[in-house]
């Protein structure tokens, strides 16, 4: 599924029962929901018994005979309102309580779920589009779930309440009440639809504004460089407006259907008034009874009223919540095996690749891999030279198992990936990506990210080992210092030396280093190069360099062009066969000796 494309339309949730889901994360917590129940019924019976206190306030209170009736009228409407209060409170706290824990418990599910999808899902899926379903649907279906869910079903209860008192008090009167209720109910059916849609798209045009912002944001610095502020200002402004838009015409038209009802259910109510006035001065009714019918009749109008404008909230959670559970629901990447192999401890790093033929699903043709066989003995060292999209970082990819091969077989230690547990498999791999990627904790949490409990000196070992425990002493507070957004504090050199430091403290059987010392200064590369020579030899790495300088001693050289093998052998060999490898390097080095 690809929720990147914002003209796509998305579909709408037809009805409530998208909601049912959500059912899932309440019981755990069924005593409070009953305590909750409990207290809106409490609630709901106190405001019912006001219609009684009405019609004896009118009846016997008022009477200029009886000044008691009034203290007793009185004295029960305090009763009421105390009980009133107490089950209001209660209700509020509990169900308060109630939608921040189902949220939370919600976001937990939803990331949890999230942070095993594959790259591949979000090379389709905008980030902003997901922090956006974590962020904003979230926030709408914590107001559902602890406040609009009880709001409905008060509601629902004062209905049927007022409806049964109705009856007692004038069946007459009641039933013409009732024989009217289908005209408020046309418009509800009719605009409800319509809020229905615009709700969903009114969440899917916030979702656009927050993943334009993010993508502007991440890349601030090319935006500045290229002195396109103005352009994104304006595209941002335009996914701002879209969104104030649909929203504008979600809020005309939720307004419409509660207008609509209000204004046909109170109309209703005058006409009952009309009829109910003349059967009091026929002898037919008393003054209280008619005042507590049209207490509960006001009361009906109210509520149906106010589900109205619940049952627009509703629906708006109803969209929210599908866009949310589907991220829970998603499954991407290879699945996991049912009865998984183990791998012997310890893990040797023997690999094998056998005619592995692998496309991405986004470009079918020409295929990345294309029968691909290659072995590399434990403890080996292997570069992997070739032309850019000749498949060397593919050949990462599904090592790390991020895909699995289309046809052929890869092996770690003669287990093929494809029975092995993605989470073991990479506990025994580390990746020095061309990229490093750090966080904004501090240089201890960013070394120690993949061993959180590493004592010091293993961090001190491995800082040393990617000639950076200099450089990290020398910041202000050592080890102790903050990065900043995505290490926005280090240059690109340390960067990449604190990324091979994280990738060294696990001790991996395979490391994998994608262009690592591409970001560094010759000085810096020849340390982090006699680094590497001495760390080698107790693991297996393969190494991808466009820089055919820093692979010459390695044990093995696989050149790859158009996702295949063209050439094997070491830097000598290599170019004494000629061919694609002896051209790069008669390039390269040509250009090195001119510059010397």
């Amino acid at each position: 599924m690809n929720w990147d494309d914002a003209d796509t339309p998305r579909p709408a949730a037809r009805n409530l029962r998208v909601l049912m889901p959500l059912l899932a994360f309440l019981r755990p917590y069924r005593r409070r929901i009953v305590f909750g129940l409990v207290a809106l019924v409490v609630g709901s019976g106190a405001i019912l018994a006001f219609g009684g206190v009405l019609r004896l306030l009118v009846d016997a209170g008022l009477g200029p005979e009886d000044p008691a009736g009034l203290n007793r009228a009185l004295v029960l409407l305090l009763v009421v309102v105390t009980v009133m209060a107490i089950g209001v409170g209660a209700r509020i706290y509990l169900v308060t309580w109630l939608g921040e824990r189902v949220v939370a418990d919600l976001r937990r599910a939803v990331f949890a779920n999230v942070i095993r999808l594959d790259p591949a899902f979000f090379e389709q899926t905008r980030t902003g589009e997901v922090i956006s379903r974590l962020t904003a649907d979230a926030t709408l279906i914590q107001t559902v779930v602890g406040t609009t869910l009880t709001i409905a079903a008060r509601n629902l209860l004062l209905i049927v309440g007022g409806l049964v008192l109705m009856f007692l008090s004038s069946p007459p009167l009641a039933a013409l009440l009732v024989a009217g209720l289908p005209a408020v109910a046309v418009p509800v059916w009719l605009l409800g639809r319509r809020v229905r849609r615009l709700s969903r798209r009114t969440q899917d045009r916030v979702a656009d504004v927050g993943a334009r912002t993010d993508e502007t944001l991440y890349a601030i610095e090319t935006v500045q460089a290229h002195g396109r502020e103005d352009a994104e200002r304006g595209r941002h402004a335009s996914a701002v407006e879209a969104a104030f838009g649909m929203a504008t015409r979600r809020a005309a038209t939720g307004a419409l259907l509660a207008a609509a009802v209000m204004l046909l259910m109170f109309g209703l109510i005058a006409g009952v008034l009309w009829i109910g006035g003349h059967r009091v001065l026929d002898g037919m009714m008393t003054p209280g009874e008619l005042a507590a019918f049209l207490f509960y009749a006001a009361l009906v109008a109210g509520s149906i009223a106010a589900l109205s404008e619940v049952t627009n909230e509703l629906l708006r959670a109803a969209g929210a919540a599908e866009r949310l559970l589907e991220l829970a629901e998603v499954r991407s990447g290879p699945p996991w095996p049912r009865h998984p192999e183990a791998l012997a401890d310890p893990v040797r790093g023997e690999i094998a690749l056998e005619d592995v033929v692998f496309a991405y699903p986004t470009r079918p043709q020409p295929p990345a891999l294309d029968g691909v066989s290659l072995r590399v003995r434990p403890g080996e060292s292997v570069a992997l030279v070739g032309p850019s999209g000749s498949g060397k970082s593919t050949l990462f990819r599904l090592l790390l198992r991020f895909h699995d091969p289309d046809a052929g077989c890869i092996r770690l230690d003669g287990h093929d990936l494809r029975r092995l547990r993605p989470d073991e498999l990479r506990r025994h791999i580390a990746v020095v990506p061309q990229e490093p990627v750090l966080f904004s904790g501090t240089v201890r949490e960013n070394v120690a990210y993949g061993v959180p409990d590493a004592s010091d000196a293993a961090l001190q070992a491995a800082a040393e080992a990617a000639h950076a425990r200099g450089f990290i002493e020398a910041l202000p507070e050592g080890w102790d210092t903050a990065l900043g957004e995505r290490g926005v504090r280090l240059s690109g050199g340390q960067r990449a030396r604190l990324a091979l430091a994280r990738a060294l403290l696990r001790k991996p059987a395979v490391l994998l280093l994608d262009e690592a010392t591409s970001a560094l200064d010759a000085e810096s590369e020849r340390e982090v190069q006699a680094a590497l020579e001495e760390v080698r030899h107790a693991r297996t790495v393969l190494t991808i360099a466009h820089r055919l300088a820093t692979v010459q001693s390695a044990d093995w050289i696989v050149v790859l062009d158009g996702g295949r093998v063209v050439g094997e052998g070491t830097h000598a060999e290599l170019l004494a066969q000629g061919g694609l490898y002896a051209r790069l390097a008669a390039l390269q080095f040509a250009d090195a000796d001119a510059l010397a």
